[in-house]
């Protein structure tokens, strides 16, 4: 792989990462603690939505986005043709 190829594989691999961060970081410290009261209001299974992003919501969003990542991470490696056998 060349040098540019190499950057561009790495450039991609860390704005993707940023992306699926800042999801999490919305779901987990936004819903479960700033939006916490608004979201009390909407019920979710007999509990307040607010209380579920807190104590379940984000382990469950942060789950998903790891095979969210492994997936693309395995566009990404055939992309630039890095993939493993």
């Amino acid at each position: 792989m060349t040098p540019d190829k190499r950057s561009d594989y790495w450039r991609a691999n860390l704005r993707l990462l940023a992306v699926l961060l800042i999801i999490w970081f919305i779901v987990s410290f936004g819903f479960g603690i700033l939006l916490v009261e608004p979201l009390n209001a909407i019920s979710l299974g007999g509990y307040p939505l607010g209380f579920w992003f807190a104590q379940q919501g984000s382990i469950y969003i942060f789950v998903v986005l790891i095979f969210v990542y492994a997936a693309l991470m395995g566009r990404l490696d055939k992309k630039f043709d890095v993939e493993e056998d």
